[in-house]
């Protein structure tokens, strides 16, 4: 197994360079911070904007070729992604915002993959009846339900609770209250910070991965495998859990390779809503600032999260499937 998994991480190492060179060649051909700068009053001259960007490492009179050689360079050599047209150095932007939206997402990531599967069990298990039906319909309600309406929705909820107690029990945006004391307060109120944003992304997130999971495992409640092993005695509950939810995670065990990356990266909504400085609003800034360095990173964060994914579909894979382990 990890033979397999070694491989295919090499295979995401090469898709990583990749597609990081690409972007950053599309990057460099297209976003001209110094058009924005040569707009600015009192207006520079295009000699002192020129200089300005050469100081940075941004030097407009540099082709493509040239100034991937000198951003590569700095990568292998330094672990220096570059300067944004600010002055402000990428890698440190990035630690401190990325550190930001994990917190946000990794624990919404994991309730939304564990509650979803649990609950397409649960609501196969019992197709057509009451449970099935309610969980279900709130599913498919949440698919057409936009992301931002229902980030709101519960940000107003937790208005209300706090309205009906009378104290701020929830913070509906932020992530901590300035000067607030280390220790157990400064605990209480991350969690009062943390909770509504986590509640909300999880609440709105696990209703693809039900209706997969239920969907899959339908497919396969009356397979001969099953009907065996109820043959052999055990009730339908157990063949369900033992052997017919065994196949039918795989398929959901591969989608976590889109799933995670497309929370991270598409999570702007969330951090909009909830006022978190994370990478999905930096990254929507940075190209509306014509940010070269900022674009690529973003590409490149978007891209390991990806193999992140992959490799993790591909692991919870070979748990579930021994044919990838005899291969």
């Amino acid at each position: 197994m990890l033979r397999y998994l070694g491989k295919r991480a090499l295979i995401y190492v090469v898709m990583i360079f990749l597609t990081t060179s690409a972007g950053y060649f599309l990057a460099v051909s297209s976003l001209k911070p110094a058009l924005l700068e040569q707009e600015k009053i009192p207006r520079p001259t295009p000699e002192q904007v020129a200089n300005s960007f050469r100081l940075l490492g941004l030097d407009p009179n540099l082709n493509p070729w040239e100034r991937y050689v000198q951003w590569l360079g700095g990568i292998l050599t330094r672990w220096d992604w570059g300067r944004s047209p600010n002055g402000a150095y990428v890698n440190a932007e990035f630690a401190d915002r990325v550190m930001i939206s994990t917190r946000l997402f990794l624990a919404s990531i994991i309730l939304t993959l564990i509650i979803g599967v649990a609950l397409g069990v649960y609501s196969a298990a019992r197709q057509y009846k009451f449970q099935d039906r309610a969980i279900t319909s709130y599913s498919y309600l949440v698919h057409i339900l936009p992301a931002p309406i229902a980030y709101f929705l519960v940000q107003l909820g937790a208005i209300g609770v706090n309205d009906a107690v009378g104290e701020r029990i929830f913070f509906v945006t932020g992530i901590s209250t300035p000067g607030i004391e280390p220790g157990w307060p400064a605990f209480v109120d991350l969690v009062a910070h943390y909770a509504v944003p986590t509640f909300a992304m999880t609440v709105f997130g696990w209703a693809g991965y039900q209706i997969a999971q239920r969907q899959y495992l339908l497919d396969n409640v009356n397979a001969d495998f099953v009907r065996t092993a109820r043959a052999k005695g055990l009730t339908r509950n157990h063949a369900i859990t033992r052997h017919a939810l065994r196949v039918s995670f795989i398929p959901v065990a591969q989608s976590i390779a889109f799933t995670i990356p497309a929370i991270f990266t598409g999570g702007f909504f969330a951090e909009a809503i909830f006022a978190w400085p994370g990478v999905g609003l930096w990254s929507i800034d940075a190209i509306g600032k014509q940010d070269v360095n900022v674009a690529t990173a973003m590409l490149a964060y978007g891209s390991v999260i990806f193999a992140i994914g992959a490799i993790l579909a591909d692991f919870a894979t070979t748990l579930v499937d021994p044919r990838v382990r005899a291969q």
